[in-house]
């Protein structure tokens, strides 16, 4: 009875929210060391048009991307079985009104990111446990080209145009690393499953600190099982991930670690260090392929704004 309660509560929709996908995470694990997936997520989904409003993630596994010389760089324990990927992430963030050309104080500012992902995944098959890496370089700001890509799809669209990209936080250095822990606290006839997660980000772009649950429910191959073991040709389920996010530092918000140029940026002062997070969505995967539907929500970033929302699909393919 217990167990049902605490799945009433954590898989009630809430409002949807915002933020850059993450696909490490146990609940999106294909299950496969060789597949292809994009996702794709945009403020469309939940009618917004403002704060996140589209993010771009294609990612690829594959044996050979074990020789990365940046895996020698990621805690990976013995023992675990790991898969390794590349991933292309482009991210584009707006204030509440994106056609002014003058700055809204006291609004998000505009931003975007660009960068080149590289990850290894470990899963302890034994103690049902995961360690997921990632290190990310790139850029954030005009040279990542969100401005030009929303210009771009609003001039062929029924949109108003953009006229505040001048304004967005100014060009810098995108390093980051992450490094995420799962630990499965239930699992009932892999049709109910409930994780503990820590994540922990450390860069020049985002610097904070994860934890919170991700729960499972429908049919479902076990989350931590072998890649060896054959698993079903047909799963489908439903997840949630509720978690609390302590924040020190974010460069969407602040500007960039070293080029402190940006027209405007918001200040240490405004941003919120601790902020609640919410995703929910639906998984089918029918033989090689996955198919996810989601939406995400997030309370404010920053002192005067707005709750987050945002939504998103995926398709990936194993090879």
């Amino acid at each position: 009875m217990k167990y049902l309660l605490i799945l009433v509560l954590l898989l009630t929709p809430r409002p949807a929210g915002a933020q850059a996908v993450d696909n490490l995470g146990i609940e999106r694990r294909i299950g496969r060391e060789r597949y292809i997936r994009l996702n794709y997520g945009n403020d469309y989904f939940t009618a917004t048009d403002y704060y996140l409003t589209q993010s771009i993630l294609l990612e690829w596994a594959h044996p050979a991307l074990k020789k990365n010389p940046l895996n020698k760089i990621m805690f990976l324990p013995a023992g675990c079985q790991a898969y390794y990927g590349q991933a292309i992430e482009h991210n584009a963030y707006t204030p509440t009104d994106y056609v002014p050309a003058h700055i809204l104080y006291g609004d998000r500012p505009f931003a975007g990111t660009l960068s080149l992902k590289s990850f290894a995944v470990g899963t302890d098959t034994v103690r049902k446990q995961r360690w997921a890496n990632a290190w990310s370089i790139g850029l954030i700001g005009s040279w990542a080209g969100a401005g030009a890509m929303q210009t771009y799809i609003h001039e062929r669209t029924p949109n108003a145009l953009p006229q505040g990209w001048p304004n967005q936080v100014a060009n810098d250095l995108l390093l980051n690393y992450q490094l995420a822990f799962e630990k499965q606290l239930l699992n009932s006839n892999n049709s109910i499953h409930v994780s503990a997660t820590a994540l922990a980000k450390l860069g020049t772009v985002q610097t904070k600190m994860n934890t919170g649950l991700t729960v499972m429910a429908g049919i479902f191959d076990h989350p931590y099982a072998s890649f060896q073991i054959k698993g079903r040709k047909v799963q489908l389920y439903i997840y949630d991930h509720p978690e609390i996010s302590l924040v020190a530092y974010d460069a969407t918000l602040q500007g960039g670690l070293f080029n402190k140029q940006s027209p405007y940026t918001l200040t240490s002062s405004e941003i919120s260090r601790a902020v609640f997070r919410n995703n929910w969505g639906i998984v089918a995967k029918l033989g090689k392929v996955y198919l996810e539907y989601y939406q995400s929500y997030m309370t404010k970033e920053f002192q005067g704004g707005l709750e987050m929302h945002n939504g998103g699909i995926q398709i990936g393919v194993g090879l």
